[in-house]
């Protein structure tokens, strides 16, 4: 079993930046896709971005392209999300995913097999 805690959420206005992060304990032994989830009330959870266990793949929903940008650390059980150019539309409870694979990229929620608690990110006009 692999836990997964993110940490960063919070309070910003429009156009302001939040870093999340997600650290990945367990067994971390194995090759792990991650990814960031999010999901807004009344709203199915939705792929943000997630990235290959090398790094060398990405994915970016549209709405996020540009704005946002995944990124792993040396150490490969880390994972976070730098987010700028935030807007009232990203608010939303934002959960780090993975699953074990040395080269999936994460693109929907059913190939997740990890999920964290999420942690919540809103973005004030």
């Amino acid at each position: 079993q692999v836990q997964l805690v993110e940490s960063g959420g919070g309070l910003v206005q429009t156009g302001g930046s939040l870093r999340l992060s997600c650290a990945a304990s367990g067994r971390t032994d194995s090759s792990y896709a991650m990814g960031w989830f999010r999901q807004a009330p009344g709203k199915e959870r939705e792929v943000v971005a997630a990235i290959s266990w090398s790094g060398s793949s990405t994915y970016y929903a549209d709405s996020v392209k540009g704005r946002f940008a995944i990124s792993r650390g040396n150490a490969k059980n880390t994972v976070a999300l730098q987010m700028n150019s935030l807007r009232p539309e990203d608010t939303a409870f934002y959960y780090c995913a993975a699953t074990r694979s040395s080269r999936l990229v994460l693109t929907s929620t059913q190939g997740v097999e990890f999920w964290g608690q999420g942690t919540q990110v809103t973005v004030s006009s």
